[in-house]
């Protein structure tokens, strides 16, 4: 398990963070000192969105939950119309501008006509079609999926024009463009919606730059219905709103949170340790989602402790495409146990509670879709040396990725719920092991060949990190950890695509065959007219498996 130097100790995150600020030129370098035009958005596509600010919808065979909100106040409830049916928006926001729309009922595989209309019919916006996925015991030809991570970020922070930590939204906006250009069927948003951290960085959420764009939240009231929902609305807002506006609208949506939507980075010390969530971090990722984007989908098989009575789940969901696809969507950070913290009474260690664990390790080894991938908001075969991962891996004091020094605060638990999870993958010999993830700012792929003595030659697995959209030039954690993702220590691998640390995404087209994966990539320095002719800079095919489906 060999594994090359990557790079030399820098500084923390947050002492980066804070020297950026204080180096860079009075005012805010414009982007014509450093040589660049302005980034200008895409062009729209005609569509009239009224006052609405953004729509964001999620579908299974059978439903459509939708999240939207407005630039003001309609004069009354939105009414949702699906041909010829009508279904009132639920408020949630204290000031009218927020909505959910919860359509049940449909039929599979059945593209419907929608548009939101005031209760005397006049219409809020223009209709657009929303496709239901094929029933689960239907046959499905081709499934093209969309990944990423990392779409958050204020670009009013931290943004001195080309120098900046978090791409400009317009930027984000033309790589969504290009990405939705492909005609996905679906797209994972795979963590990190919003950067605001607030006990782990006194330079981001809690500092004079961020209280002046949004206030500061009090810790001791809840988010919504209190001062905080203004602050969340102003500091999130224009991360998702802004970012996401209505273009993705005719294309189901998955987003599973990670650190980031919690208010903090993982981090460990003597003095923090941010998770578990505190009730605040809980509460401010709950609200974030319940107004800017769909809880996931839940089916029949999920624990009921895990979804609520409308059948949707803030953690963990399903996306099941016929009998083809059926993707495991889990968030390892909600319900994450750590027996080493002290201030805390865990009696075992874990990203996901055990009965998760059992229905995830369950649809692994009996679902009956010819593809199966887990996305987990924590990848799998990769380490950056970061605190909260599976793998034991720090970085060194020479620089290096390794397990020489023990891992402040890192208990074993994690590693072993690993190992249980991979070991259920690779149970199935007529499917590809898949783990699809994000977190880590870098777009790669590869394949775990044995795991702590135990072969997978004969199954390999294959982890692919999907890339990331907001990432800017100071942001890239080789900039402040001196080290790019790479294979964990313990893991015997085979590197397809060597991690990257550059702004971009994955298409994932799943068949009957196979699987076929394509990279994009792409750096400001290229400008930002190259990504309007984005094409895969890596490629590659798995085949699938001859046995037959059991």
């Amino acid at each position: 398990m060999s594994h090359r130097r990557v790079g030399h100790p820098r500084v923390s995150r947050r002492r980066f963070l804070g020297l950026s600020a204080g180096t860079a030129v009075a005012g805010g370098a414009g982007w014509q000192l450093w040589g660049r035009r302005k980034p200008q958005a895409p062009p729209d596509d005609g569509w009239w969105a009224g006052e609405l600010a953004h729509l964001l919808p999620t579908v299974d065979h059978h439903r459509f939950l939708i999240k939207s909100s407005f630039r003001s106040k309609p004069a009354a409830t939105p009414v949702l119309h699906v041909n010829n049916r009508t279904f009132p928006g639920q408020q949630t926001d204290s000031d009218g501008l927020f909505y959910r729309f919860d359509v049940d009922g449909l039929q599979p595989g059945t593209e419907y006509a929608l548009q939101l209309k005031h209760p005397d019919g006049n219409a809020l916006c223009d209709s657009w079609p929303l496709k239901t996925f094929p029933a689960p015991e239907h046959s499905a030809q081709s499934f093209r999926l969309l990944t990423y991570t990392c779409a958050g970020g204020p670009d009013t922070l931290y943004n001195y024009g080309f120098f900046n930590a978090y791409l400009p939204n317009p930027t984000r906006q033309r790589l969504f463009a290009r990405a939705l250009s492909f005609q996905p069927d679906a797209v994972v948003a795979n963590g990190d919606h919003v950067y605001w951290d607030l006990k782990s960085s006194r330079f981001m959420g809690n500092s004079w730059r961020a209280t002046r764009i949004a206030g500061k939240f009090d810790r001791s009231q809840p988010v919504l219905g209190s001062a905080n929902e203004q602050v969340l609305k102003l500091a999130f807002g224009p991360q998702i709103a802004g970012l996401y506006g209505v273009r993705f609208r005719s294309v189901p949506m998955f987003f599973l949170q990670d650190d980031h939507d919690y208010g903090e980075n993982d981090e460990a010390d003597a003095r923090l340790r941010t998770f578990p969530a505190d009730s605040f971090m809980l509460d401010l990722a709950r609200s974030t989602q319940s107004l800017y984007y769909p809880e996931l989908l839940a089916n029949d098989q999920l624990p009921a402790a895990y979804k609520n009575s409308r059948g949707s789940s803030e953690n963990f969901g399903t996306l099941r495409f016929g009998k083809l696809f059926e993707g495991l969507l889990y968030d390892c950070r909600r319900y994450m146990t750590n027996e080493l913290d002290p201030a805390q009474t865990a009696a075992e260690s874990n990203f996901v509670p055990r009965d998760i664990e059992h229905w995830l390790c369950e649809r692994s080894k009996n679902s009956p879709a010819r593809h199966i991938a887990q996305m987990p908001s924590t990848p799998i075969l990769w380490t950056a040396g970061k605190w909260a991962e599976w793998y034991p891996d720090l970085k060194l004091k020479d620089g290096s990725l390794g397990t020489a020094q023990a891992k402040p605060y890192w208990p074993q638990g994690w590693q072993a719920q690993h190992d249980r999870l991979l070991a259920a993958a690779v149970e199935r010999s007529d499917r590809c092991p898949l783990f699809i993830s994000g977190d880590l700012h870098a777009t790669g792929s590869g394949r775990i060949l044995a795991n702590r003595g135990t072969s997978y030659q004969h199954n390999p697995v294959y982890s692919i990190l999907s890339g990331a959209i907001g990432t800017g030039v100071l942001g890239w954690p080789s900039k402040f950890r001196g080290t790019k993702p790479k294979p964990a220590s313990d893991l015997h691998t085979d590197v397809l695509v060597e991690p990257i640390e550059e702004n971009g995404f994955s298409l994932l087209d799943f068949s009957e065959a196979g699987l076929a994966v394509s990279h994009f990539k792409w750096r400001p320095d290229e400008g930002d007219a190259a990504i309007d002719t984005l094409a895969p800079f890596a490629r590659f095919d798995i085949a699938a498996r001859t046995n037959e489906i059991l």
